[in-house]
């Protein structure tokens, strides 16, 4: 285990801004995290775990120190008929992982194919795609408590995920170190069909004639076809979060934009579309120096070359104006801003 002073972290996420860290290790094992607490490197300064640097964006050099999760394995812990119970490391490729899982018939995962980033940061964010979300085959986490150097298993119920958040996304933001995440898999799954690509992609045929592997190929189409490649060009995916409104507020939206697309949500709630709401703002392609709306999905921020992090909140935040002043809604970055 090598300490890094002063590290460039611009090939480490996908954002690719050019900031260092002002310390960074390289984390293998829980015995790593374990021997960095004993010599009290964890509380000299602040500490923040990286994953796959999918979801963030660095406006500043960080002064502290960056611990990244590269964990590995997968264990089998349970086996039956009709399901597994795996486990995995917090450093595993999320990606690679899922497409291991669909290869070998496990579902569960199949909608949030291509996903960037890691396994350890999928519970935090409780990622979601195409009407699927992670909590739906999530069992449980072991997380390392920064601050204790204690060790801890998190349940669904004590993670309090919500949409596109998790209780580590809130009152326990930056204190854990997630090392491994358990998943209940099935091999007799239900495949979710609801949002309209893929109603579009499998019309005319029966639910019970597609397989896994299918659903996730129309996926991973779905989204090369509207999202941006960051090892091409950076970017982070939806960098705002779809908000979520009130009947009465849809009734009013409704009235003066009737094609608003809207997706009804429990608790006489429903979701708008953010991208459709950046669009019709003007902002879909547009761009101001390096940093630029994508040109074929408004809910993507990207980086054309040497955009700092600083340009890029910049841009967001001039979107987020525009979006209250039009529609009166308030949109919230999905992406986290140091």
């Amino acid at each position: 285990m090598f300490i890094y002073q002063d590290f460039c972290l611009k090939p480490f996420t996908t954002f690719g801004v050019a900031v260092e860290a002002n310390r960074y290790v390289a984390i293998t094992s829980v015995k790593d995290l374990q021997e960095l607490y004993a010599e009290g490197e964890l509380s000299k300064k602040p500490v923040m775990v990286l994953g796959g640097g999918s979801n963030i964006l660095f406006t500043q050099h960080y002064e502290g120190f960056i611990l990244a999760c590269q964990i590995l394995g997968k264990e089998i812990l349970k086996e039956t008929e009709d399901e597994i119970i795996i486990r995995v490391g917090g450093g595993e490729h999320w990606p690679s992982f899922v497409d291991e899982m669909v290869e070998k018939g496990y579902g569960g995962i199949e909608n949030l194919s291509l996903i960037p980033g890691k396994v350890g940061a999928a519970p935090i964010q409780n990622i979601g795609a195409y009407g699927v979300e992670v909590k739906e085959v999530f069992e449980n986490l072991d997380a390392f408590e920064l601050k204790t150097g204690k060790t801890r298993k998190f349940n669904k119920s004590e993670c309090e995920f919500g949409y596109r958040s998790s209780i580590f996304k809130t009152t326990e933001k930056g204190k854990f170190f997630i090392t491994h995440v358990t998943f209940r898999l099935s091999k007799k799954p239900k495949l979710n069909l609801s949002y309209a690509p893929l109603k579009e992609a499998f019309a005319g045929r029966s639910v019970d004639d597609i397989f896994i592997k299918e659903v996730s190929e129309a996926v991973i189409q779905i989204r090369n076809s509207k999202l941006p490649d960051p090892e091409k060009l950076k970017n982070a995916g939806s960098f705002f979060k779809n908000p979520v409104v009130s009947e009465k507020k849809v009734d009013e939206l409704k009235y003066l934009n009737p094609d608003m697309p809207v997706y009804p949500q429990p608790g006489g709630q429903a979701k708008l579309a953010a991208g459709w709401l950046i669009e019709q703002c003007g902002w879909k392609g547009k761009r101001k120096g390096d940093a630029g709306v994508h040109e074929k999905q408004a809910l993507v921020i990207v980086n054309y070359g040497n955009a700092t992090g600083k340009e890029i909140l910049a841009l967001a935040n001039d979107i987020q104006k525009s979006v209250q002043q039009q529609f009166g809604i308030k949109l919230e970055p999905e992406v986290n801003i140091i």
